[in-house]
C-alpha cells in the first residue's frame, strides 16, 4: 500500500499523555473513521494530523512531505480541516467563508480570481448550500454552517480532508449525502479522508479503514469488517452492545443496549 498519510510513534501530552505512541498509515482514496470514547485522543490526533498541534515526538507525512517542515500555506494547499468549533463567530457571508478555504494559494476576500470563484461555487453546489451563499454565516443553522464548513474544506481541492464529527449537527439525510459526496470526491479526485465520528455504523457503512483509540493508544486498526467486532468494541466503549451483519449492505450493524454499561 501506497501511503498518503503517514503517521508515525505520535506522542502528545498536556498535563499528561494525552496520545501514546499513535502510529497509522492510510492509502490514497482512503476513508479512515477515527473511533474511541470521549477523552480517548480523537481530537487531539486530528490536530497533530493538520499542524495545529505539534507532537511531543512522531512525525506526520503526507505525500512523503514531512508536515512539521512545511510552511502554513504549504499544509494548507495539501490538507482541509473542518473542527468541531462553529463557523458563525465569523462576519461573512456563507460565499465568503467558503472563498477562504482558496487562502492556500495566495487569495484574499475581494481578491479572488475567477478560477477560486468557480472553485468555491462548484464547493458549494457539491454541498448544496449555493442556494444561500448570500446570507451570513451567523444567521444559518448549525446543519447549514457545518455544510458550509465542508465547502470551504474542499474549495481547496486538498490531497487530505481532516473532519471532526462532521455530520454532528445533519439530520440522517444530509448526513448520508455528506458521506456519500465524501466517497465520491476520494473516488474521483483520489483524495484520503481522515474523520472522528461517533455513529458507529455510518462509520462501518462508509469507511475503508477504522482506527480505533483508548486511553491515547491504538487499540486496533483495520478495515471495518475486520476490527468492529463485537469484543472490541465492547473493550473500546465498556458498553454491552451487539454487532451483526446489516442485511442490505453486508456491512457491521452495531446495536446499543438500553442498560449500556457493561457490569
Amino acid at each position: 500500500m501506497t501511503s498518503l498519510l503517514r503517521v508515525r510513534d505520535i506522542n502528545f501530552s498536556y498535563a499528561g499523555p494525552i496520545l501514546q505512541g499513535v502510529s497509522f498509515d492510510a492509502a490514497e482514496a482512503d476513508i479512515v473513521a477515527v473511533l474511541g470514547p470521549n477523552g480517548s485522543g480523537k481530537s487531539t490526533l486530528l490536530k497533530t494530523i493538520v499542524g495545529i498541534l505539534s507532537p511531543k515526538s512522531g512525525t506526520v507525512s503526507v505525500e512523503s512531505r514531512d508536515l512539521a517542515k512545511l510552511s502554513r500555506r504549504e499544509a494548507a494547499q495539501l490538507i482541509g480541516y473542518v473542527a468541531q468549533e462553529s463557523a458563525s463567530m465569523f462576519p461573512l457571508t456563507a460565499m465568503e467563508y467558503v472563498l477562504l478555504g482558496r487562502f492556500a494559494f495566495g487569495k484574499l476576500i475581494g481578491f479572488e480570481s475567477d478560477e477560486d470563484v468557480r472553485e468555491a461555487t462548484r464547493a458549494m453546489e457539491l454541498t448544496e448550500t449555493y442556494s444561500f451563499k448570500s446570507r451570513p454565516i451567523s444567521e444559518l443553522s448549525g446543519g447549514e454552517r457545518q455544510r458550509v464548513m465542508f465547502a470551504r474544506a474542499i474549495a481547496s481541492r486538498p490531497r487530505l480532508l481532516v473532519l471532526d464529527e462532521p455530520a454532528a449537527n445533519l439530520d440522517i439525510a444530509h448526513q448520508v449525502k455528506m458521506l456519500d459526496l465524501m466517497k465520491r470526491l476520494t473516488q474521483e479526485r483520489g483524495m484520503t479522508v481522515v474523520l472522528v465520528t461517533h455513529e458507529l455504523n455510518l462509520a462501518a457503512e462508509f469507511a475503508t479503514r477504522v482506527l480505533m483509540l483508548k486511553s491515547g493508544r491504538v487499540h486496533a486498526f483495520g478495515e471495518p469488517s475486520q476490527v468492529m467486532t463485537q469484543r472490541k468494541l465492547r473493550e473500546l466503549f465498556e458498553a454491552n452492545l451487539m454487532v451483526d451483519v446489516n442485511p442490505m449492505s453486508g456491512a457491521p450493524r452495531v446495536t446499543v443496549s438500553a442498560s449500556d454499561a457493561l457490569h
